[in-house]
C-alpha cells in the first residue's frame, strides 16, 4: 500500500488500569484511591511503513469503561478515511467528531465524549508527526501559522480571540523560534514536581519525598489539601521545613472547597507561602475563582485540570479569574482545542502551567508547553510543567527529568505509545496482572463494574 492510498483500517481501544491506589499514589482530599488509568485508542492503518496513531485519556478507575464505550461510538467516523488527508489537516476530523449532530447530545463539547474526541485526535497529531518524522512539540513549531490557525475552532471565542487575532500572535511567536528550539534541546523545560504531596503520604513519606526532590534540582513542589485545616497545617509546615524559604510550594484542593471556605483556608495557609491555589473551588464557578482570587493575594490562583473546553477557559480568562491556566492534554478536545487555548492565554498574557497528573499526561502535555515557549509565548519565566513519578516506564518514549527540567523528546509523535507488555498486563479485568489479582481475591470483588481497591 503506498503511502497516498492507505487508510485508517481500524480503531482499537483497551481499558487500561494500573492499582495505584495501594500505595495512596495520586490521592487528594477528593479522589482518595485512585487507580491510574488510561481509555487507550490506536488507530491502525495499512501504510507500508505501520506507522499507527497512539492516543488515550485519563480517568482513576471506575467509570474507564464508560469512557472506552465513548471511543468506540467514535469508530464510524474515523475508519476508512485516508491517512494522508486526516494527517493533513486534522481540524477537518475535529470538525466531523464535534460535529456529529446526535453524539453531540452528549455534551456539546464536555465530559466523557469530548474527552474520547480529545483521545482519538491527539491520536491523529501522534500518526502526523510520525509521518512528519518529528517530535509533536516540533512539528507544531515548524508548521505554517496559517495552517494552525485552520486547525482551531473560534466558534464561541471569537469575541475573546479572532483568527487574526491568532495568526498575529504566531507570527510575532515565530521570531527566534529556531534559537528557542536550540535552548530547549539543551537545557529542556522547567517542571515541577507533585510527587511529594499526596495527601495519603505521611509526613515523614512527605518530608523526604521534599528534600529529594529539591536534591533532584525541582524549584517548585507541591501539596495536596483541603481534608482537614489542622492537618494541611501541619503537613505545610513540614514541607517547608524540609524545602526552605527559597522553594516555591503550591497547593491543590481538587474543587474540595465553597468560595467562603477556599478564602478563608488559603488565608490560614497563608503563613507557609503558599506559591498558588489550584481548584480552590468547582472548575465550572468563573465567578468564584475571581472572588477567591481577589481574596487571597498575593497568592496566585491556578485551574484548569478540570475545565471542560476552550469556552470556560475564554471567560476565566475574561473575569480575571485566574493567575495561572492549566491546560490538560486529555481534558479537552485533543491538539486542536489546545491551541486555542494556548492562544487565549498568550493573547490574556498568563502563564501557562499544565496539569500532568496521571498516567501519560507527562508525556502528552510536555509537547504543548514546549511548543508554546519555542513557537508563541517564547518564554519559560514562571512557567513550570507538573511531572508526578509514575507509570512512565509504560510508555516507549518516557518523559524525562533532569535537573528539574524536562528533556525535549526527540523521537517522532506524541510521545503516547504504550508498551504492548503494558497493554496485555494492564488491560482490565482480562490482563495478566488483573485476572490474576481478581482470581486471588476471589468472587467478591469487582469486575466489570470497577476496579478493586
Amino acid at each position: 500500500m503506498t503511502a497516498s492510498a492507505a487508510r485508517v483500517t481500524a480503531v482499537d481501544t483497551y481499558d487500561i488500569r494500573f492499582p495505584t491506589s495501594r500505595e495512596r499514589d495520586g490521592s487528594d482530599a477528593m479522589n482518595p484511591d485512585p487507580d491510574y488509568s488510561a481509555a487507550y485508542v490506536v488507530l491502525r492503518t495499512d501504510a507500508a511503513d505501520g506507522q499507527e496513531g497512539h492516543g488515550f485519556t485519563f480517568t482513576i478507575g471506575r467509570g474507564n469503561e464508560v469512557q472506552v464505550a465513548a471511543l468506540d461510538a467514535l469508530r464510524p467516523h474515523v475508519v476508512g478515511r485516508p491517512v494522508a488527508e486526516l494527517c493533513a489537516d486534522p481540524g477537518s476530523l475535529s470538525r466531523d467528531l464535534v460535529g456529529d449532530s446526535q453524539l453531540r447530545w452528549l455534551g456539546p463539547e464536555k465530559g466523557v465524549m469530548h474527552m474520547a474526541i480529545g483521545a482519538v485526535l491527539n491520536a491523529v497529531w501522534d500518526l502526523a508527526a510520525k509521518r512528519a518524522g518529528k517530535p509533536l512539540w516540533q512539528f507544531l513549531a515548524d508548521a505554517e501559522p496559517a495552517w494552525l490557525v485552520s486547525q482551531i475552532d473560534f466558534r464561541y471565542i471569537a469575541d475573546a480571540l479572532t483568527p487574526e487575532d491568532a495568526l498575529a500572535l504566531l507570527r510575532r511567536g515565530g521570531t527566534g523560534a529556531p534559537e528557542r528550539a536550540a535552548a530547549l534541546r539543551a537545557h529542556g523545560y522547567p517542571a515541577y514536581t507533585t510527587s511529594p504531596g499526596w495527601l495519603g503520604y505521611s509526613d515523614e513519606k512527605l518530608s523526604r519525598l521534599a528534600r529529594a526532590a529539591v536534591a533532584e534540582g525541582f524549584t517548585q513542589i507541591k501539596l495536596k489539601v483541603g481534608a482537614d485545616l489542622a492537618d494541611d497545617l501541619r503537613r505545610l509546615r513540614a514541607a517547608r521545613a524540609a524545602v526552605g524559604p527559597d522553594i516555591r510550594i503550591a497547593i491543590d484542593a481538587n474543587q474540595r472547597w465553597n468560595v467562603d471556605e477556599a478564602v478563608e483556608w488559603t488565608k490560614a495557609l497563608a503563613a507557609y507561602d503558599p506559591y498558588w491555589i489550584e481548584e480552590p473551588t468547582s472548575p465550572d464557578d468563573i465567578l468564584g475563582h475571581a472572588a477567591v482570587r481577589g481574596a487571597v493575594a498575593p497568592v496566585k490562583v491556578a485551574t484548569g485540570e478540570h475545565v471542560q473546553n476552550r469556552i470556560v477557559f475564554k471567560q476565566l480568562l475574561q473575569a480575571g479569574a485566574i493567575d495561572i491556566l492549566q491546560i490538560d492534554a486529555a481534558r479537552v478536545g485533543g491538539v486542536n482545542e489546545n491551541l486555542a487555548i494556548l492562544l487565549l492565554a498568550a493573547h490574556h498574557d498568563v502563564a501557562v502551567c499544565p496539569h500532568a497528573g496521571g498516567v501519560g499526561l507527562c508525556e502528552l502535555v510536555q509537547h504543548l508547553s514546549m511548543f508554546d515557549y519555542v513557537a508563541l509565548s517564547g518564554t519559560t519565566e514562571n512557567r513550570v510543567i507538573e511531572y508526578v513519578d509514575h507509570l512512565h516506564e509504560h510508555f516507549r518514549t518516557p518523559a524525562e527529568i533532569r535537573a528539574g527540567h524536562y528533556r525535549a523528546p526527540l523521537t517522532p509523535g506524541f510521545s503516547s505509545e504504550m508498551h504492548p507488555r503494558s497493554i496485555e498486563e494492564y488491560a482490565y479485568p482480562d490482563g495478566t496482572f488483573w485476572s490474576t489479582d481478581l482470581a486471588a481475591a476471589g468472587p467478591t470483588r469487582p469486575t466489570r463494574e470497577g476496579s478493586p481497591a
